[in-house]
């Protein structure tokens, strides 16, 4: 069996092919699934090790397309680079350098998430960014109010455009935050948007809607504690999965009286 290794880059990457006669070659291609068909696709099956990244989870479906064993490795596992070479680092000795990884076994799969938990995380993804826009934009209006003696009534940031609209503004100063509310109206249901699609496609996971059930806990709290850990089996005690989650405990020390 062919051992292969390809540092994967946003635009370009580096493969390093050690075939199963001892042949070493070395190629650089684009990273498109076209470019990785006219390498890979003909050749018998063979081992693959990648580094996890962000295009990893499309290279590594892309390769299993072709009927090859691809791991997907973790990049934090210290004995997977033990062969890399004490000259400056480039590509072409990273791949080299996952190829012998791949012959030797020295590597850690990385978890790879399952397909509808990569859907979920990528909306809260845009949740996220769409949240943060509508924060810094009520931050803008109210900092812009308070210069000139306006403040805005406490309240939820669903309702703030509405509380604005509410005071009575001076009509220079209403067309300066107007662009700003007019955004986040529509931002508002963009939200309202995604907050049902995620509803949709996690009310039937049985631990999202377990997890409802603990109070203040709503569906995108649950889904996104699902999304983040996938299969929690994965974890062997609670303390590897407040590590992984990078909550830090704090020890409290006795009062003494």
């Amino acid at each position: 069996m062919d051992h292969i290794g390809i540092d994967v880059h946003k635009k370009e990457s580096q493969m390093c092919i050690l075939a199963e006669g001892g042949e070493l070659l070395e190629r650089r291609i684009r990273t498109e699934p076209r470019c990785f068909a006219e390498v890979l696709g003909d050749r018998p099956r063979a081992r693959v090790v990648i580094e996890a990244s962000t295009d990893s989870e499309w290279v590594a479906r892309c390769r299993e397309g072709f009927g090859h064993e691809v791991i997907v490795a973790d990049p934090n596992f210290a004995p997977m680079y033990g062969m890399r070479y004490r000259k400056v680092k480039t590509d072409r000795r990273d791949a080299r350098t996952l190829a012998e990884a791949c012959l030797l076994g020295a590597y850690r799969p990385a978890h790879r998430l399952a397909d509808e938990q990569r859907h979920v995380r990528g909306r809260l993804a845009v949740r996220d960014a769409l949240v943060r826009t509508r924060t810094r934009y009520i931050s803008l209006v109210r900092a812009l109010l308070r210069q000139r003696g306006w403040r805005v009534p406490t309240g939820t940031a669903e309702g703030f455009s509405r509380r604005v609209a509410a005071l009575p503004l001076p009509g220079r100063l209403l067309s300066e935050v107007a662009p700003l509310l007019a955004v986040m109206r529509q931002v508002n249901r963009q939200l309202a948007y995604t907050d049902e699609r995620i509803a949709a496609v996690t009310q039937t996971d049985e631990r999202v809607r377990r997890l409802q059930s603990v109070p203040n806990v709503g569906p995108v709290t649950a889904a996104a504690f699902v999304a983040t850990l996938d299969d929690a089996h994965r974890f062997r005690r609670a303390h590897e999965v407040a590590a992984y989650v990078g909550l830090v405990p704090r020890e409290l020390k006795e009062e003494k009286g």
